[in-house]
């Protein structure tokens, strides 16, 4: 053990966080031809990650997809490329935080200065992995840089609920809006705690993580009892917020994603997610207005398919079909995509057994 990660863990010891061991991301993504693919279609050469479903834009969740995934497959080269472009492109704020949006058509590129929580997270967490894979002193300063913003930002540490994680700077919280503060469960990266518990052991990052998992237990909404992409949570108990569309759908889908690769194996947790997936057909998923109960919609990438498969593998163990271990990467978009491999990697590392050859 190094001296930097002795003092981490005597530090966090003095404020109350307990380390977990670390599972190590490098070397999760075993499908190197896969990852290749991926960089040549949605990965520039100046590192810039690109939404092709979605005009060509780049946001913080994908650079920070991106750089997740250069440290799962081993590839440095790709990382640092990614993550200088994020830094001189996003990270234009007058804080350590990125602005989430990226539009390759319009002068300035970044119109929006807002940030977006998970993009922030996700970045973080990709530099405290490369630090446990390149022991590079710089990321952990960049890491921790942002993971001290987000806490000191972003965390609602003394509301009723416990801890919460806004979406943004601006917009969602109580002074911003009538029903505030409006929260994403999807932005919760539930892996991504105990990461940064290492480097900014001063904010409550596991009391975050218990408050996220009791409100995926509340926040069930409709007869099929799922979380609306956005929640509010004036008063006392969680209700769909005002002005978006009470639905689960693509964001939502990523709530079980991230349970399962932070080890969760609480199978209520996953219960009505696997309910509602049961009813899928050759359509794919649903999307589902929880008001109604009605399916809008069908999520019918296989990417989806994948968080699906991986959520039954942390409730019961079921291993992940043959079908799902390969990625369609030049069939489907950016999203979908990098879900699949993102799902991959997760269950190599947590759940070895459902993705045994």
């Amino acid at each position: 053990m190094n001296v930097f990660a002795s003092l981490l863990i005597l530090l966090a010891m003095a404020t109350g966080v307990v380390a977990q061991p670390l599972v190590p991301l490098a070397g999760s993504l075993a499908d190197a031809e896969a990852w290749r693919a991926y960089k040549s279609r949605f990965v520039t050469e100046q590192g810039r990650v690109v939404d092709t479903a979605n005009g060509g834009i780049s946001h913080s969740e994908g650079q920070g997809y991106g750089m997740l995934l250069a440290v799962a497959a081993n590839d440095r080269a790709a990382f640092e490329r990614i993550w200088t472009w994020t830094r001189a492109n996003l990270m234009v704020r007058d804080d350590q935080l990125l602005a989430w949006r990226w539009e390759p058509d319009k002068r300035p590129a970044v119109a929006d200065m807002n940030d977006a929580s998970d993009g922030d997270l996700l970045v973080a967490w990709a530099l405290v992995e490369a630090v446990e894979a390149w022991s590079d002193p710089s990321h952990r300063v960049a890491g921790r840089r942002i993971a001290v913003e987000l806490g000191r930002k972003l965390i609602l540490p003394k509301v009723a609920h416990g801890p919460l994680l806004l979406p943004g700077i601006f917009g969602f919280s109580a002074e911003d809006r009538e029903d505030g503060p409006v929260i994403n469960l999807s932005y919760w990266v539930f892996p991504a705690f105990d990461r940064m518990a290492r480097v900014a052991p001063e904010f409550d990052w596991m009391g975050l993580a218990r408050s996220g998992r009791r409100l995926v237990e509340s926040a069930r909404f409709g007869t099929d009892r799922l979380p609306t992409e956005w929640i509010s949570l004036r008063g006392e108990s969680p209700r769909a917020a005002e002005g978006f569309a009470p639905t689960f759908a693509y964001n939502s889908i990523r709530i079980p994603l991230y349970l399962a690769w932070a080890g969760v194996s609480s199978p209520e947790l996953y219960g009505p997610f696997l309910a509602l997936w049961k009813k899928r057909d050759e359509r794919g998923l649903p999307v589902v207005d929880t008001s109604t109960g009605r399916t809008i919609e069908w999520m019918r990438d296989s990417g989806y398919a994948a968080i699906a498969s991986l959520a039954a593998c942390a409730a019961d163990g079921t291993p992940l079909p043959a079908s799902l271990r390969s990625v369609r990467v030049a069939t489907e978009h950016y999203y979908p995509v990098t879900l699949h491999m993102l799902a991959l990697a997760a269950a190599r590392m947590r759940y070895p057994t459902c993705v045994a050859r």
